[in-house]
C-alpha cells in the first residue's frame, strides 16, 4: 500500500462533504460510493467511509443497509491492508462484499494510479 497522492486525496474530501452536504438523499448516497471506490486501498479512509455510509443509514432508519454498514465497518481495514477488495464496489449493503464493479470512467484514471 502507497500514501494518497495529495489530488486522490482531495477528491475524496470533495465525494465525502458531498456526501454530508448534498440536497437528496440520493445524491448523497452517489456521492459516499464514488468516495468508498477511491477509499478502498487506505485501511482508515475506507474505515471512515463506512462509518458514513452507517450514519446516512440510520438517519434513514434502514435498519438492513446500517447492519450491512456494520458488517463492512469490522472487514474495512482488514481488506484494504490486504490488497483483498473488490475493485469498483460501491460500498453499499446490496452489493456483495466480494463483488467487483465498473470503475466509473472519471474514476478509473485515479484507481489506477493508487
Amino acid at each position: 500500500m502507497c500514501a494518497i497522492t495529495p489530488p486522490t486525496r482531495a477528491l475524496y474530501d470533495l465525494e465525502m462533504t458531498a456526501g454530508r452536504t448534498a440536497p437528496t438523499t440520493l445524491d448523497r448516497w452517489r456521492h459516499l460510493e464514488r468516495a468508498h471506490i477511491i477509499s478502498q486501498p487506505y485501511p482508515w479512509l475506507h474505515t471512515r467511509n463506512h462509518a458514513a455510509m452507517l450514519a446516512l443509514a440510520l438517519t434513514q432508519r434502514d435498519r438492513s443497509e446500517a447492519l450491512g454498514q456494520v458488517v463492512r465497518i469490522i472487514v474495512a481495514a482488514p481488506g484494504s491492508l490486504s490488497g483483498r477488495y473488490p475493485e469498483g464496489n460501491t460500498g453499499r449493503a446490496s452489493v456483495g462484499l466480494t463483488t467487483p464493479m465498473r470503475v466509473p470512467d472519471d474514476l478509473a484514471e485515479i484507481v489506477a494510479s493508487e
